[in-house]
């Protein structure tokens, strides 16, 4: 009886053991989930509206670049896995983890703290918090699931991820939005319409299997590429008829010197791609993606030092 006894307690605590290491392993997957490094590569919108401020508080800039890449984004993110459940590389994340209940979970508390921290920055600006969870989440529930939709989807994506975000910052630092921000929002809106179809143009046979059309699926490989190369350049252009007749030409010089790695690379990828597609594939996409977010980022913190410490 005694070595019974001894057996099922081994038994016991082995599956016990066994549990509590499944248990744990679904939350880390819960984590990884969210992408919380991935929503960095969204950085150059927030440092954009800060270059673009006059004077602002340090903290409340801090709590905003919180409430938005430590908890929107990744909220955002993690319930549009819920609904992908990507088996192959999605952006970010070369292999995804499977997809548990502990994610809804998480993503309900992300969202929330999300909204709460927003309040103690304004009501206006966790409004504004609230109205972009709900926008997009409609981008992968399956009762509207928007990436069906390759033009309408990308509009979202672009007005909510570029203009909306950046107007976000401006409402939370207490920025007057005027005639040369509203621009300024629209160039936003530009650029990240420019890079979204390139998180996109290696996931063709995902998006198939899934009857998704996305804008890059809609495209083509080719299209893609050209579709972002237009509009990386209207963006830019236009952001430097605005920095010659707002800002010092400092900032123009700098700013070209910043983003000029980046569009190299682009340039050759996207020759490198139309000689052979095997090109196209996830680790050039994050890649373009990195350089893009340090291009951008370094380019508008320099005028954030030159605009607050400089002057």
């Amino acid at each position: 009886m005694r070595r019974n006894n001894s057996s099922d307690t081994k038994l016991n605590s082995t599956g016990n053991s066994v549990s509590i290491t499944t248990e744990r392993s679904a939350w880390r997957n819960a984590f990884v989930l969210l992408r919380i490094p991935f929503s960095m590569y969204l950085m150059p919108v927030f440092w954009f509206a800060l270059s673009n401020t006059e004077e602002f508080d340090m903290i409340t800039a801090f709590l905003v670049f919180v409430v938005l890449h430590v908890f929107m984004f990744p909220a955002s993110y993690g319930f549009n896995a819920i609904y992908d459940r990507d088996e192959k590389s999605v952006g970010g994340l070369e292999t995804p983890p499977p997809v548990g209940s502990e994610l809804f979970q998480l993503v309900m508390v992300f969202d929330i703290a999300a909204i709460i921290l927003g309040l103690f920055i304004s009501g206006q600006f966790a409004l504004m918090v609230f109205t972009y969870t709900v926008v997009s989440k409609a981008f992968s529930f399956d009762k509207t699931r928007l990436k069906k939709f390759p033009l309408l989807s990308t509009l979202v994506v672009a007005t909510f991820q570029g203009a909306f975000v950046y107007f976000m910052v401006l409402v939370a630092l207490k920025q007057n939005i005027d005639n040369l921000q509203f621009a300024y929002g629209m160039i936003a809106m530009l650029l990240i319409a420019a890079m979204f179809p390139l998180l996109q143009v290696y996931q063709h046979d995902q998006d198939q299997a899934r009857d998704d059309m996305t804008l890059s699926l809609w495209l083509g490989k080719r299209g893609t590429f050209v579709f972002s190369a237009v509009l990386k350049a209207i963006g830019l252009a236009l952001l430097f008829v605005l920095y010659a007749n707002h800002k010092d030409v400092f900032i123009s010089i700098t700013s070209i010197v910043c983003i000029a790695p980046m569009l190299y690379f682009f340039a050759k990828w996207m020759y490198l791609s139309f000689k052979d597609e095997e090109h196209i594939h996830f680790k050039n996409s994050m890649k373009m993606n990195g350089l893009w977010t340090i291009s951008l980022t370094l380019a508008f913190l320099i005028q954030v030092i030159f605009n607050h410490y400089w002057l």
